[in-house]
């Protein structure tokens, strides 16, 4: 994934092309988009699902948004963030519960036809699906940096744990950008620590990125501040681990989820490498196959 180096130097990340010279790319990271409200089924933007068949569909009374509040130990007062719980509130604390953390841009009507999937591993509402929208994203307040970021998600088991989950009960699913958080909260040992992980399509990190886009040798610290050392925290993990990733993909490349699984400290690990998947369109779902992909998930979940 080498670019060629001009007047500016072009780096790929996360799902889109960013130039930099003197400037700090971090404000572009973050592509959220603001939302007056979440319209999921009835949301006409979706790219690259459209041949989601309909008995994927989630009944109504099995959604459920509402927000949480996120606050870092720097900030005076807490940040509003929206959430969606698929599943019934009524079983929470004893439902198995797969927490995705979506990836660079929109918000979570984007992603809708991405969680029902979820929503389905194992059969009709098997199991509850928990997914936020970070700040700045949708109709979540504030602005989104990278520690932000991982507050954000922290904010979402915080909640969890409020609702009674057992911590042995939750899967962490981040995609793209997602996979920062997730593993974040695998890799920090809080008392509320998920029992396994999914990454799709990861960064291993930003000084692999700014490797990879250049054809000198330059450090990440020219392009950006932002850390997302995936691959280094990986070490401190060994929950069971599913990583898929497109041997196409035109984002982040395969050889990130290579370095990433390389660094896996666990003896419960998966690669799934999917030929013919770029990174969203069409991306691993699609081109694995709805089914096949289903069984993946459903195979690593109950394991």
């Amino acid at each position: 994934m080498k670019k060629e180096i001009y007047l500016s130097i072009v780096i790929v990340i996360f799902g889109g092309l960013f130039l930099g010279s003197c400037a700090k790319i971090d404000p572009m990271v973050f592509k959220g988009t603001a939302i007056d409200e979440y319209l999921l089924e009835d949301y006409d933007g979706v790219i690259g699902f459209e041949d989601l068949p309909d008995s994927f569909d989630i009944p109504e009374q099995y959604t459920t948004i509402f927000t949480i509040e996120s606050q870092l130990p720097s900030e005076s007062e807490a940040t509003k963030i929206y959430a969606l719980y698929v599943g019934d509130m009524a079983s929470i604390a004893t439902d198995t519960i797969i927490v995705y953390f979506h990836g660079q841009s929109y918000h979570m009507d984007a992603y809708w036809p991405r969680t029902k999937l979820i929503a389905n591993t194992g059969g009709k509402n098997r199991y509850g699906v928990l997914t936020i929208d970070y700040r700045g994203y949708g109709k979540s307040e504030g602005s989104s940096t990278e520690a932000s970021l991982y507050q954000d998600a922290k904010s979402a088991l915080i909640w969890l744990d409020g609702q009674g989950v057992n911590t042995s009960n939750v899967v962490i699913y981040g995609y793209s950008l997602g996979t920062a958080p997730a593993t974040e909260l695998l890799s920090n040992h809080t008392p509320f620590a998920p029992a396994k992980l999914i990454l799709e399509s990861p960064m291993a990190s930003a000084q692999n990125l700014a490797e990879e886009a250049s054809v000198i040798n330059v450090s990440s610290d020219f392009f950006s501040t932002l850390d997302f050392n995936t691959a280094d925290k990986m070490k401190s993990i060994n929950q069971p681990l599913l990583i898929m990733h497109g041997e196409l993909d035109d984002y982040l490349s395969i050889s990130n989820s290579e370095i990433i699984f390389g660094n896996y400290t666990g003896t419960d690990g998966t690669f799934i490498r999917v030929p013919g998947a770029y990174h969203s369109t069409p991306g691993v779902p699609q081109t694995m196959g709805y089914v096949d992909y289903l069984e993946a998930l459903e195979t690593f979940v109950t394991k």
